[in-house]
């Protein structure tokens, strides 16, 4: 279906409205991309949002059976009749997405809904591969990206940008009764995870587990640098933008002392708004990342061992290597997302009583 069609454009409406309630970072960054590529990332980000949603609230264990349906009708160009998955067909039509790639998100809160462990880096990897690298391929695909090494930066960059929010959302995660920090680190932090998570409560040995984890989504951001670099002209702003705002969730828990557990970091919509000022400016990547952490730089040189190989079978899928031919038109100048950053101002305000308590909207 166009994207100009009314029933179409009436889908992406709703998309827009569900992602304007929560998904502010991406939101602020989807405005530097070229038009048809927001208007494809927000059925796309509004679809994923929808499934995480779906998973979170359900109490009967049928969501993701439901959305195993819905996903295979998406699939047989005869999508049920929600405007996420109308919008989120069109897209899979026209950029001939991976199948494989939406079902690897949907394995990922599979994983949540069996409480699944994760002992140590490698399949904590694993997890955020399937949650978030697989968003970052679809992305890609998106942006016409069709080399193995451009796509698995982007896979790469989603795998950041997961362990990013799992050292920020320790707190809320335990409220829940939910742990993703790996078990081994903690327990060499003198950490008994099990017992921890029975009575939660922040000390600088979680904080250190945290910061590791931040270190290492830090060398992911890195080493995304170069996927980046290779994406079309047009793309690159939006793409350094949701870098660099991710970044800095990581920096914010860096100034709380990396305790995430009794308040959730927040970035404010005045610092948002220079991040993707610089974005869109086109300062360099790398040292943007590093000054995100305090670092400059520092990241580059940590991300020679390439990108993770718990993203590989996303890189493999059948598919996954195929162009989409789509010519991209420039992306608006910074000053086309002032007005967006002055609601976000008025929202963050608030919001931050919200923060304080741990109950914050996700970035």
């Amino acid at each position: 279906m166009p994207y100009d069609a009314p029933d179409a454009t009436d889908d992406l409406a709703e998309c827009r409205r569900l992602l304007g309630d929560g998904s502010r970072s991406f939101h602020a960054a989807s405005r530097i991309l070229p038009r048809e590529v927001a208007q494809a990332a927000t059925a796309l980000y509004a679809f994923c949002r929808l499934a995480d949603d779906r998973v979170d609230v359900d109490r009967q264990g049928g969501a993701l059976a439901d959305l195993d349906r819905r996903l295979c009708a998406i699939y047989a160009g005869a999508p049920l009749a929600f405007a996420g998955d109308r919008a989120f067909a069109a897209v899979v039509q026209r950029y001939r997405i991976p199948e494989a790639w939406p079902r690897a998100l949907l394995e990922g809160f599979a994983w949540d809904a069996q409480g699944r462990q994760y002992e140590d880096l490698g399949p904590l990897r694993a997890y955020a591969a399937r949650v978030a690298g697989s968003v970052g391929a679809m992305m890609a695909r998106l942006m016409g990206v069709h080399s193995r090494a451009a796509l698995a930066r982007a896979c790469e960059l989603g795998v950041a940008m997961q362990l990013t929010n799992i050292a920020r959302d320790v707190g809320d995660d335990a409220r829940l009764g939910r742990l993703y920090l790996p078990r081994a680190w903690m327990r060499e932090a003198g950490i008994d995870p099990d017992g921890w998570l029975a009575r939660p409560a922040y000390s600088p040995a979680l904080g250190s587990v945290v910061r590791r984890v931040l270190e290492e989504a830090r060398r992911h951001y890195a080493g995304a640098h170069a996927g980046i670099t290779s994406l079309p002209p047009a793309c690159r702003p939006g793409i350094r933008a949701a870098a660099l705002l991710y970044a800095e969730i990581g920096r914010a828990v860096e100034q709380r002392g990396f305790d995430s557990f009794s308040a959730r970091a927040h970035v404010g919509a005045a610092r948002k708004l220079q991040l993707v000022s610089r974005a869109t400016l086109g300062m360099a990547l790398g040292s943007a990342l590093g000054s995100a952490f305090g670092n400059p730089g520092s990241g580059i040189e940590a991300a020679r061992g390439g990108p993770p190989p718990e993203i590989d079978f996303l890189l493999d899928a059948p598919g996954a290597l195929a162009g989409t031919g789509e010519r991209l038109e420039r992306p608006p100048a910074v000053h086309a997302v002032l007005e967006l950053f002055d609601r976000l101002e008025r929202r963050d305000r608030g919001a931050a009583r919200a923060v304080d308590t741990g109950m914050g909207a996700r970035a």
